[in-house]
């Protein structure tokens, strides 16, 4: 009989702590940028790069990664490098009081899934590439637009060419291209011998 509890109290047991357990619910709460934060693609320090700056939650990872622009997290969320699921994205509300192209901001992150985007404007972002600007409000939005140019889009509304095309710079690298072009040629054809 001793032969049977045994097996039938483990069983109870395991039952009983499962029930106990709770899911602790993972903090995603926006955290403010300091001297030390740093951008997750170029490990440079958020404070000195102007324009907006986005921040980006994954399942199972206690701190965010920061990006040094939107657009690059707007890219990172629609692109196949993601380590874990995206469970929220937040971005800077340029529209908020105190929020400067200098000085974006702190406290004053918002959920990117319910900002207003200027996208196409004459303002660069934080690594010199084409910016999508967020805002809480599409009257601030529109009023930017009208400044700054580009056009008011929701986040659904922003295509992945719009964030994930490479950028211009106005350098002619056709030079650069040719020699890339002939140095690929001249590696060994692996597959064929």
């Amino acid at each position: 009989m001793r032969v049977f509890l045994r097996p039938l109290m483990l069983v109870a047991a395991l039952l009983l702590l499962s029930a106990c357990r709770q899911e602790a619910a993972q903090n995603t709460t926006p955290q403010d940028m300091t001297p030390e934060t740093l951008g997750h693609y170029c490990q440079m320090n958020l404070l000195e790069h102007p324009g907006p700056k986005a921040q980006v939650f994954l399942e199972g990872n206690a701190a965010p990664l920061f990006f040094s622009q939107v657009r690059d997290a707007l890219a990172y969320m629609r692109g196949p490098e993601q380590v874990a699921p995206i469970l929220v994205l937040y971005v800077n509300d340029m529209g908020a009081a105190g929020a400067t192209w200098d000085r974006p901001g702190d406290g004053n992150w918002i959920a990117a899934t319910g900002a207003f985007y200027v996208v196409g404007s004459a303002r660069m972002g934080g690594m010199g590439a084409p910016e999508t600007v967020p805002f809480s409000s599409r009257e601030r939005a529109e009023a930017f637009a009208l400044a700054e140019g580009g056009h008011v889009l929701t986040l659904n509304d922003i295509t992945d060419d719009m964030v994930l095309a490479p950028v211009e710079t106005g350098a002619d690298h056709t030079a650069d291209d040719a020699d890339f072009g002939d140095r690929l040629r001249a590696l060994p054809n692996k597959a064929g011998g």
